[in-house]
């Protein structure tokens, strides 16, 4: 009977976390060169909710992917038509268990003590495939162990690992993922900016 109670606790545990991750709010990102479908977290609000209100408003439309660096991310948010950017900063989400695996969804910032994120930019992890070797030697310099599920994202999809603590990472990508490799392939010029305006519109689904 114990053992039957047990299994039905934890059936309902996944069931619950099944219902959870149906509930996640998504943003469709139509770019130029395609459209990326982007799952935001419950467990991170103040970005979740900020990232769909400038979207409900128009914030994004019209802006552009500023930031480029293949094998890294792509970066947008500012706002269009030159616009300034928001004035306001969104106090730091990062939790341990969302790491910069490639398509993760991830605030932007400046050097700020408290690690406040802008109130508009984000980015795209695209990143690269590490050995464990190489795993081994960021655990070493940082004293950081990856989990389990972290050394498989990053040893398959691959990602940004040199990043995770340092940045909230608030969503990712369910479809679309290639054309974050697209947008990474562009040319650019000074700055990391495309030389072609790669424009975006967004719409919460």
């Amino acid at each position: 009977m114990k053992k039957l109670t047990f299994i039905s606790f934890i059936l309902l545990f996944f069931f619950t976390m099944e219902l959870d991750a149906q509930k996640q709010t998504k943003v469709l990102i139509h770019t130029d060169m395609g459209d990326i479908t982007v799952a935001l977290y419950n467990d991170t609000p103040k970005h979740r909710d900020n990232f769909v209100k400038l979207a409900k408003e128009g914030f994004y439309n019209g802006s552009i992917f500023h930031r480029v660096i293949k094998g890294f991310m792509i970066q947008g948010g500012g706002a269009a038509a030159g616009k300034a950017e928001t004035s306001y900063l969104i106090p730091a989400e990062i939790l341990p268990n969302h790491c910069h695996k490639k398509g993760a969804l991830a605030a932007a910032r400046t050097n700020n003590p408290k690690k406040e994120s802008s109130g508009s930019q984000f980015y795209l992890v695209q990143g690269q495939v590490y050995t464990a070797a190489q795993l081994d030697q960021f655990e070493a310099q940082r004293g950081k162990k990856f989990t389990a599920e972290q050394r498989t994202a990053y040893t398959t999809v691959g990602g940004t690992p040199h990043l995770d603590g340092e940045y909230t990472v608030y969503g990712e990508v369910v479809s679309g993922m290639d054309v974050i490799d697209k947008i990474a392939a562009v040319k650019t010029a000074t700055g990391d900016k495309p030389v072609q305006d790669i424009k975006m519109s967004m719409k919460v689904l």
